[in-house]
């Protein structure tokens, strides 16, 4: 995957507030409604795209029908029915996707009325690639939608967290010290860094420290935004986090 400096349909943070904006769409006259959603859409085009080819659905058509499922989404009367307290936004986008490609002749209407409109740009070279690197078992859809959400999520806390050091002047540092958030095996030796950094160890592990809580917190600020209590922000983390193993 590119970075966000690198590829457009990434930005750098999901909106505020995902079911917020649902609530307040009903109103898409609003100041910054439109623009919100359709940065959500910016967000989400490729798990919905993976669930879409999954389903048996050839490249080009499956971009179509993701451009025609947002623009659904931004006129029609499906954001006034959306219920935050019946769960995650990332459930209510799938469910609601699955509705869209399940009604043909509601399908076509969308195709005619959007015209060569296009909400979320899509280039079928990167499509194309990041498909072509997908799992080849025999994962679900449903799986594959989960997991593609998953790793987006995770790409724009990571985004949000190097804006934050870039912002500091901290940009270099940032990029030496997120190769050890994992703590894999692969991670490289603290001693190793502090030395490009002329620096001490003691001043990397606390470093990589501080990092991985400010990680932790903008993850955790992200999916509060996508599900209905606070409650379920931990269940989210771990669902997430299997699906990345799967």
């Amino acid at each position: 995957m590119q970075s966000d400096e690198s590829n457009p349909s990434l930005p750098r943070r999901f909106p505020t507030t995902h079911w917020s904006r649902i609530a307040e769409a009903c109103d898409l006259a609003a100041p910054g409604t439109r623009e919100a959603l359709a940065s959500l859409c910016r967000s989400y085009w490729y798990p919905l795209y993976l669930y879409i080819r999954r389903r048996g659905y050839q490249a080009d058509e499956a971009r179509d029908l993701v451009q025609s499922y947002f623009i659904r989404l931004l006129d029609g009367p499906v954001l006034e029915a959306a219920d935050r307290t019946k769960g995650r936004f990332r459930t209510f986008l799938i469910a609601d996707c699955t509705r869209f490609l399940s009604h043909q002749r509601a399908r076509a209407r969308a195709l005619k009325r959007g015209g060569d409109r296009r909400i979320v740009s899509i280039d079928a070279g990167e499509a194309d690639a990041r498909y072509a690197r997908e799992p080849g078992h025999d994962l679900t859809p449903e799986r594959l939608y989960l997991r593609a959400w998953a790793v987006t999520l995770l790409e724009v806390v990571l985004a949000r967290l190097r804006a934050e050091y870039e912002q500091t002047g901290r940009g270099a540092v940032f990029l030496r010290l997120k190769e050890a958030l994992t703590g894999g095996p692969e991670a490289v030796p603290y001693a190793t860094i502090a030395a490009e950094l002329d620096t001490t160890e003691g001043a990397i592990q606390a470093a990589v420290y501080r990092l991985r809580r400010r990680y932790g917190a903008l993850l955790r600020e992200e999916i509060a935004a996508t599900v209905a209590r606070p409650d379920d922000v931990e269940d989210e983390i771990r669902d997430l986090f299997a699906a990345l193993g799967s």
